[in-house]
């Protein structure tokens, strides 16, 4: 005969003790419950109800473990890496297996019940807003890279399309989130975009913020600003955090104290034929350049003590170089105060279209990469003053790009994504509702440190005033960044 409900329910620790991840005594209380359930194996489901008397409906699909590796997760557990990256998979024993399902339901249905309550909260207690101020200039470059579909618009035969490109889906609907998985992202990519945007959806507490959108990868050559949230697999700290320590470092000693090299140091085995090349330019004479490769798997042995990015900040010159695409280094080098010299990429980041060659980045030609570098550092060391002017234009800008304004940008590129659909979002059956405590319950313990420190609140200003489309000032920048670049390598023929 089965156990008695209520022997199984004093097991379990009331609702206000609740963490927002299964504590042992939860863990242990939810094993119970499962192990005593003579319910059919064929008709399984685990529910909360919260209420006068809390308990437990307990049904199971086939077996527990199975349970888990059937229901694609955030972490990726029964997911293939992505073709176009691949990675070795997870392997997991048969007790992993068994704790990742109790983990896996309580994260599906009993925080986001909880996430319920606390967002009824939030709606019933919003704060006097102040008027919105006017978008940095580079966002009007939201209108141009959604230019393709201005004509025709977005249909459900081109998401379906994109489906081959991308790692998962995400749908947000009457203010839930969905998502579908399709691989595993390398890392735990997925787990912090989709956090991003969970971000931004939790500081929808007014009607200007609301919006119903889908997003796919889109095949554009910009990323997507969903990197700030950091990146604990190589210890980077949430954005505004990071900067603030690499603007100290970079203040500790003087201009004219810091070696007149040209620095990087970095992973080139990412089958970026821009590092290997790079990698021929490690000559400080010859080329007036320091490279250095990095290993991840040592810096994680160690505590990562050689990588910090505040430390990296003594050099006058830093170089930027493309990964296997684009690479979330752009900002930090920027952010040294160093004349950041920027080898000609093929992906932009959101905030590179503010970058002006000459005052704010020097540029590095692709095409004769260690020689460019030289005429570079030869001219920065010749103009000690102007070079120190345009490394500082680059932190400059770094500063005025705080989190709020990496949101305000995400909200207004999601907002005119959504205009140009010609059908309603519905999330697909295979998807699976999130919110930021099932993520942060499904993390494990270094990643949920990382999406707590980065958790967002309610702003108090709106979002920025995206100023209108205009065909004219975008051509004007490309020509006048085009004319400065042309100039530059004009400059390189005659020296060298």
């Amino acid at each position: 005969m089965a156990t008695q409900p209520q022997q199984l329910w004093d097991c379990c620790p009331p609702k206000t003790q609740l963490a927002p991840y299964p504590s042992p005594p939860y863990r242990y209380c939810l094993g119970r419950l499962l192990s005593h359930c003579y319910l059919p194996l064929q008709v399984c489901l685990l529910e909360y109800f919260f209420g006068d008397s809390d308990f437990f409906l307990c049904n199971l699909i086939e077996q527990v473990d199975d349970f888990a590796f059937q229901t694609k997760t955030v972490a990726g557990h029964n997911l293939d890496p992505t073709p176009w990256h691949p990675f070795p998979p997870k392997n997991f024993g048969e007790q992993t297996r068994q704790a990742l399902a109790y983990k896996i339901i309580y994260c599906s249905y009993l925080s986001l019940s909880l996430w319920n309550q606390r967002q009824q909260y939030l709606r019933t207690t919003r704060s006097h807003r102040s008027e919105p101020n006017k978008c940095p200039d580079f966002f009007r470059w939201i209108h141009h890279d959604l230019e393709p579909w201005a004509r025709n618009r977005i249909s459900s035969a081109h998401l379906a399309g994109a489906r081959k490109f991308a790692a998962f889906r995400v749908v947000i609907v009457g203010g839930k989130l969905y998502a579908d998985f399709y691989y595993t992202c390398v890392q735990s990519r997925a787990m912090f975009t989709i956090w991003g945007l969970l971000q931004l959806q939790e500081d929808d507490t007014t009607e200007h913020r609301s919006c119903r959108f889908y997003i796919a990868r889109m095949r554009i050559t910009f990323r997507f600003p969903i990197g700030h949230s950091g990146w604990p697999e190589t210890n980077l700290r949430p954005w505004d955090e990071e900067f603030r320590d690499i603007k100290r470092g970079s203040q500790r000693i003087s201009w004219s104290r810091k070696v007149p090299r040209a620095y990087w140091k970095g992973n080139p085995d990412v089958n970026s034929p821009v590092r290997l090349e790079l990698l021929k330019c490690n000559h400080s004479r010859m080329w007036g350049a320091q490279i250095m490769r990095q290993d991840w798997a040592e810096e994680a042995r160690i505590g990562y003590g050689k990588s910090k990015l505040s430390n990296q900040c003594d050099y006058q010159y830093k170089i930027y170089a493309e990964g296997y695409a684009w690479s979330v280094s752009l900002k930090y080098i920027l952010s040294c105060g160093s004349l950041a010299l920027i080898i000609t990429p093929d992906y932009e980041d959101f905030f590179s279209r503010g970058l002006i060659p000459l005052k704010n980045y020097w540029p590095v030609s692709s095409n004769n990469i260690c020689p460019s570098i030289k005429y570079a550092v030869d001219w920065g060391n010749g103009h000690p003053s102007e070079a120190k002017a345009i490394g500082k234009e680059g932190q400059k800008l770094m500063e005025t790009l705080s989190t709020d304004k990496v949101y305000d940008y995400m909200f207004h590129l999601i907002t005119e994504y959504s205009k140009l659909q010609d059908f309603k979002p519905v999330p697909p059956s295979s998807a699976q509702r999130l919110c930021s405590d099932s993520l942060l319950c499904i993390a494990d313990y270094e990643q949920r440190q990382y999406l707590q420190q980065s958790t967002t609140f309610p702003s108090q200003a709106p979002p920025c005033t995206l100023q209108p489309a205009d065909r004219n000032v975008i051509k004007s920048w490309k020509q006048q960044k085009k004319k400065i670049i042309k100039d530059v390598e004009d400059m390189e023929k005659v020296t060298l």
